[in-house]
């Protein structure tokens, strides 16, 4: 979940603050918001990014303090907001205020938008690498796991979908060649990951568009990244069609983390309006993913899991320095 809260990229002590609480309210996996490969990765000028080492020294502090005083795991997401960024709660800044966007083909996300800057195929080949660099200074600053953001419409999604992709070059047109910007840059995370550092894809397994991106689409996705070394897809939805219809209910995304994991073998998490521990459980037990992804849920409540420790009399769960509180 993006924080809105750094300068010029940086980690600072609210998110030392923001994530170490979520660590000793017991989070298994924390999965560090969106950060950007470069400058133009960012969605606004208050998100994070990893493209300088200073940056990563920041996060170093942070994962140091998780692993130092918690049990749980970090985990960062690599990102690049494509045409969707330089925005301001929602609205596209100025071109003085923001940046020149980038994507794909020269499509604007929503009408009134400037027209994003179409990629040249070297421009793609130094984004491949500017995730390969990030990835190494995720590891370098004591990440566990890096997770590739490639849902919600951001840059990867752009190639993804035929709906913003129109190239005629090897990374448009067809499903092959839409999806090679993600291949390239699994390729080149992996060099960098060894056999202790997971990989995770982010996708959006339907974009809710007719002739978009669809479950068929993410299946056949999902297939070849069992190949790439990829170790679980992290599932969700929409995300690249501007005021697309999306029906909304408690876990309205797991079917889509089911069927990818039935189809395909692949690990996957579930996500999407999980808000209970029972919930989740029940998600678990009848195998319709691998993890459970919680966001809005432990914005609203960083001990969530600890509290469902307690609700389930597993107090042996609960840290030293809490467990007096539940005797």
């Amino acid at each position: 979940m993006c924080m809105y809260s750094c300068k010029e990229g940086m980690a600072n002590d609210f998110h030392l603050t923001h994530y170490g609480s979520r660590a000793l309210g017991g989070v298994g996996l924390i999965i560090v918001e969106a950060t950007g490969v470069e400058p133009r990765g960012r969605i606004t000028n208050e998100c994070m990014g990893i493209w300088n080492d200073l940056q990563a020294e920041k996060l170093s502090k942070i994962t140091d303090f998780v692993h130092q005083n918690s049990n749980s795991k970090m985990g960062i997401q690599l990102a690049h907001s494509g045409r969707k960024g330089a925005t301001q709660n929602g609205v596209q800044l100025p071109l003085d205020a923001g940046w020149e966007t980038i994507a794909p083909s020269p499509l604007a996300y929503k009408t009134g938008e400037r027209i994003p800057h179409e990629l040249t195929e070297n421009e793609i080949k130094e984004l491949v690498q500017d995730f390969k660099r990030a990835a190494k200074r995720a590891i370098d600053a004591g990440f566990d796991l890096i997770e590739i953001h490639a849902a919600h419409g951001y840059l990867i999604h752009q190639f993804l979908s035929p709906k913003s992709n129109t190239r005629t070059d090897k990374y448009g047109g067809n499903f092959e060649n839409r999806i090679r910007f993600l291949l390239e840059i699994i390729e080149e995370v992996n060099k960098v990951l060894d056999n202790d550092h997971p990989l995770f894809v982010r996708i959006s397994a339907t974009e809710y568009a007719e002739n978009g991106w669809d479950i068929s689409d993410s299946i056949q996705l999902s297939h070849i990244l069992k190949d790439k070394n990829v170790d679980l897809i992290d599932v969700s939805s929409g995300g690249n069609i501007s005021g697309a219809k999306i029906s909304l209910f408690d876990g309205y995304q797991v079917p889509f983390s089911e069927q990818i994991r039935t189809e395909t073998g692949i690990k996957t998490g579930a996500v999407g309006l999980i808000k209970t521990a029972e919930q989740a459980k029940n998600i678990l037990q009848t195998q319709k993913a691998d993890l459970i992804f919680l966001g809005r849920e432990l914005l609203r409540n960083p001990f969530f899991v600890l509290q469902a420790a307690v609700d389930n009399a597993e107090l042996d769960y609960i840290p030293t320095s809490y467990r007096r509180a539940y005797l």
